[in-house]
């Protein structure tokens, strides 16, 4: 008998935990390898930040918090979206969750019906496609290309619009392509839901710290206020502070919504860790200098990894404005023959390629809806990246032969 819901052969696993397994196989093996497919800054959590969980657990802030999150954490959530947006929440309209993940799995679960639509431009995060299908939605991918720096376009948006869809799910600084919307951008964009007073806005603002344009990242509800009835904001401290392990994200939307997340959390995880959220309460309200330092730090990284891309024969690539992605096209490279006669059809091909003849591990753009590209991460050293694209200029020239 099979025991496996259907729900579960709908989804596939995540792509970054299938090349954990085969970087570590063969480290195993002996092989170098720089791993570029990591999606978390490679700093430890900042020392005062650990200090607060310490003194927290030590304390003996270790039972069950409230389902929502303490309510001192959510105040200081409330605080940093009126700061970095002008957005005002009061704290029942916030919820803490394990990680930014869950927040958006549980927005999802509480509102997507069976054939309901969410429409996710392309490329985008891995597991967007797989928490609509598995909460009975229908995702619909809207390809964005290199000539609009990977970014929807109203026309577009306006075109994948149907009586179904319930969700536009818009990342920004985006995950993996490093876009980053303008002002003038988020505007055209929030014309066209305007126009669908049945569409609802998620926003995942979970890089907005990690911009690296003079001006700051504006989200949209500055721009389109009238359209916060129908957004959920979507935030953590996992990029921002260097915190991925500690698990907290959280999100603010209309109470309705925001009661039911909290419901459906109560019947699944429950509230978050005490510890966790105590170190997210000090990362938010405390000193905030660690955050400028790690985004320099991304910025010299992103810096020197367009500059070595760039001179990889065969690629395409446009500088990311945010996060800590480069995502090349490699549509020239495809259709060439390795030294030793194998085919590179597909960009897996090619990513397989570079991880064999380059000791550079990389994720496939099929991952992230957009064949003939991949996804690069420059949280690793400046060295690592230097040596990485050297290694990778190399292999293309041998295709290129």
């Amino acid at each position: 008998m099979d025991v496996i819901a259907d729900r579960i052969k709908r989804i596939k696993p995540s792509p970054s935990g299938a090349a954990r397994t085969i970087i570590a196989k063969l480290r195993e093996e002996g092989r170098v390898v720089i791993d570029l497919t990591v999606g978390e800054p490679d700093f430890p959590t900042p020392s005062h930040i650990l200090q607060a969980a310490a003194a927290a657990a030590n304390r003996g802030e270790t039972r069950y918090t409230h389902v929502q999150g303490m309510p001192t954490l959510r105040e200081a959530i409330r605080e940093q979206f009126l700061n970095d947006f002008g957005l005002d929440y009061p704290v029942a309209d916030i919820i803490v969750s394990t990680g930014a993940k869950q927040v958006i799995f549980n927005g999802l679960a509480a509102t997507v019906n069976d054939g309901d639509e969410v429409i996710i431009p392309a490329p985008y995060w891995v597991s967007y496609p797989d928490m609509v299908l598995l909460n009975g939605g229908k995702p619909v991918p809207v390809s964005a290309y290199p000539e609009t720096h990977y970014k929807l376009t109203p026309g577009a948006l306006e075109r994948a619009i149907t009586s179904r869809t319930k969700w536009l799910l818009l990342n920004s600084p985006c995950n993996p392509t490093g876009a980053l919307y303008s002002r003038a951008e988020l505007a055209a964009l929030m014309n066209v839901l305007r126009r669908h007073p049945h569409v609802w806005l998620m926003t995942d603002d979970i890089y907005a710290h990690l911009n690296f344009t003079a001006e700051r990242t504006v989200h949209p509800l500055e721009v389109a206020p009238d359209l916060k009835t129908r957004t959920l904001i979507v935030n953590g401290v996992s990029k921002a502070y260097a915190m991925t392990g500690w698990r907290i994200g959280y999100g603010a939307g209309p109470v309705a919504l925001i009661k039911a997340m909290a419901t459906l959390q109560s019947q699944s995880t429950s509230g978050t860790s005490s510890v966790s959220q105590a170190a997210a309460l000090e990362a938010l309200s405390g000193p905030q200098e660690c955050v400028a330092a790690f985004r320099d730090i991304f910025k010299a990284r992103r810096d020197a990894a367009v500059a070595g891309l760039s001179r990889v024969p065969g690629l395409e690539v446009v500088q990311p404005e945010g996060a800590f992605y480069v995502y090349p096209s490699c549509t020239q490279l495809l259709g060439r023959r390795t030294p030793e006669g194998k085919l590179i059809d597909t960009d897996a091909d090619l990513v397989a390629y570079f991880l064999r003849h380059a000791g550079v591990a990389l994720i496939d753009g099929t991952a992230y809806g957009v064949p003939g590209t991949f996804r690069v991460s420059y949280a690793n050293s400046l060295d690592n990246i230097e040596r990485a694209c050297v290694n990778m200029q190399l292999a293309a020239k041998r295709l290129l032969a």
